[in-house]
């Protein structure tokens, strides 16, 4: 970029501490090898080697405030589209990794480099630019360790941002409310193998508890106070119809509109699962993979988000506050903020998409890039001033 930064990586920009929902080694060798094959630096993958991605860049220009802006980095696990059809297969910047971008976080990316290069140019920003390069969002895994990592600690005024969430190009919206508290939980179900013809009765079924905990997952009472959520996503257990299963696991998610309520959703899930143990005379091992808690937009940084982004080229349309729906774990680095009397905002940079988040052939259009550094610049420019 040719920018005179100082730069945190890996562990330099991440509370290890705070970690949660690491993948084993092997996994984490395996990327370590590829990055390597691929040509990364050495000294950076000595500092990230054991899955500690993510970095923090900062911009001095002198006194004044410090403002901040989260991105996140991570792609999902699935392959992408390779049909003609599907613009970086027919561009030839489709990935090849089993992995990709399907969520626009390559955007977000590009967010964080463009606004650190145009406010670095530019003669009106005094201050410091923080830009975090946040990973593990999907996996609810990389908000909490980068917020804990001590570099938010002296920031007035953070953004964080997403690209699309279903607005079209042209769209802002500036203050994101309403998001979902989460918690993603891994239980694994202990029983007895046994011969299913000779000798049923020297088994304990895991699958029968882990079938009993998924039916009953789901008679979590709703609550008074708000609303709440429940999903089992994955379920695994046995190796054949004739023997007795030893082990299950189930892997699911609780959310709530506060963080209060998700904790009423996670505290019945850990019970419901205990129970079903003790039903069926089997052991069972709880473990959070993920989490995250509820977060609000503050007045003045959304406002200040809108007044710019009136005056963008490309904007046709936007929007001061917007409930999200949803769950997203930047709520740990605006919390963090907030509660050292910072203020925070989640802006969403509208995008066209050809198919929904998630999907293999997602795909943003490329003219939000440049609306979505120039909001998000001039925004902190502005912020940068108060």
């Amino acid at each position: 970029m040719g920018v005179d930064l100082d730069v945190h990586v890996g562990r330099d920009a991440l509370a290890s501490d705070e970690r949660i929902g690491v993948p084993d080694d092997t996994e984490l060798d395996n990327w370590l090898t590829r990055a390597r094959d691929a040509g990364a630096r050495e000294e950076l993958l000595e500092t990230m080697a054991g899955g500690y991605t993510g970095a923090v860049a900062v911009l001095e220009r002198g006194e004044g405030p410090t403002v901040g802006l989260r991105v996140d980095i991570d792609g999902l696990p699935r392959e992408e589209a390779s049909g003609d059809d599907h613009t970086p297969a027919r561009e030839g910047f489709r990935s090849e990794t089993g992995a990709m971008h399907a969520c626009g976080h390559d955007a977000h990316v590009t967010f964080g480099l463009g606004v650190l290069e145009t406010l670095a140019d530019d003669p009106e920003f005094a201050g410091t630019l923080k830009v975090f390069f946040q990973p593990a969002e999907e996996s609810i895994g990389g908000g909490k360790p980068m917020a804990e990592s001590g570099h938010l600690d002296d920031v007035d005024s953070l953004l964080a941002v997403h690209v699309g969430l279903d607005r079209p190009t042209g769209r802002v919206v500036a203050g994101i409310d309403g998001f979902l508290a989460v918690s993603q939980f891994r239980a694994e179900f202990v029983g007895e193998p046994a011969h299913a013809g000779a000798h049923p009765s020297e088994g304990r079924n895991a699958v029968q508890a882990m079938a009993t905990a998924v039916q009953n997952l789901y008679g979590i009472s709703r609550h008074e106070d708000g609303a709440t959520r429940v999903n089992v996503g994955r379920v695994a257990g046995g190796t054949a119809t004739n023997i007795v299963p030893e082990s299950a696991t189930i892997e699911g998610e609780v959310r709530g509109e506060t963080t209060e309520l998700m904790r009423y959703m996670r505290d019945q899930a850990d019970r419901i699962a205990d129970g079903a143990a003790v039903t069926h005379d089997c052991d069972v091992d709880v473990e959070t993979v993920g989490e995250a808690p509820s977060a609000a937009s503050d007045e003045a940084v959304a406002a200040a988000v809108a007044d710019v982004a009136g005056d963008v080229p490309g904007v046709d349309s936007v929007s001061d506050r917007e409930d999200l729906g949803g769950s997203e774990d930047a709520t740990y680095l605006m919390q963090r903020v907030q509660e050292r009397g910072g203020q925070a905002a989640y802006v969403v940079v509208g995008t066209d998409h050809p198919s929904g988040h998630h999907t293999a052939t997602f795909d943003v259009d490329e003219a939000s890039l440049d609306i979505g550094v120039a909001v998000l610049a001039g925004a902190l420019r502005e912020l940068s001033r108060t």
